[in-house]
């Protein structure tokens, strides 16, 4: 079974259509996951600015993080689950646009992004941790990830538009490359 088939599969659970069929199920899930990227993103931004050296520059960088990474560890668990209910609800629609799978490729970049600082210029965070601006690799960081959310929360709002939907033909052959149409052919 192709990606696509079983993306198709998900998409006839009856789970998935009550979802996407529901007056107040879809809007309240959609909701709670703007809820929960406000709370993640903010908080982000809010460390990625101390990490860029931009503001907070007197508070030492594992404070501010003390402080709210337990809040961002909650925010990305419910923004992570609420979107795959989100994908659950409209599978077929999301696989096959062109800003879902952009996103889908800037949150794994943004997840190395974090991998990557965690696994290095962090660990030597008590040579560092109280100065004003932080190593040049904490900064790049910092504003990686500033510049990865901009992108990613605009894809995400895109999605909603249908601009390169596979059923809106005829559409360039890349467009439908990009979001995984599989035309018919004519038969000769």
């Amino acid at each position: 079974m192709s990606l696509l088939g079983a993306v198709k599969a998900l998409a006839d659970q009856p789970w998935s259509v009550q979802l996407h069929e529901s007056l107040y199920g879809y809007p309240i899930v959609e909701s709670i996951h703007v809820w929960a990227l406000c709370l993640f993103v903010g908080l982000t931004i809010v460390l990625d600015l101390r990490l860029t050296g931009l503001t907070f520059r007197t508070v030492p960088v594992s404070e501010v993080v003390r402080r709210i990474l337990p809040w961002q560890i909650a925010g990305f668990i419910v923004m992570v689950i609420s979107g795959v209910l989100l994908f659950y609800a409209i599978p077929v629609r999301s696989y096959q646009n062109i800003f879902f799978r952009v996103k889908m490729i800037l949150l794994i970049v943004a997840g190395l992004n974090v991998w990557v600082f965690n696994s290095g210029v962090y660990r030597r965070i008590q040579t560092w941790d109280a100065d004003p601006i932080p190593p040049a690799r904490a900064r790049v960081a910092g504003f990686a990830s500033l510049a990865l959310w901009v992108l990613i929360i605009f894809c995400g709002r895109m999605i909603a538009y249908n601009w390169f939907d596979c059923d809106k033909q005829p559409q360039s052959k890349i467009i439908n490359t990009l979001a995984g149409c599989e035309l018919e052919t004519p038969a000769n």
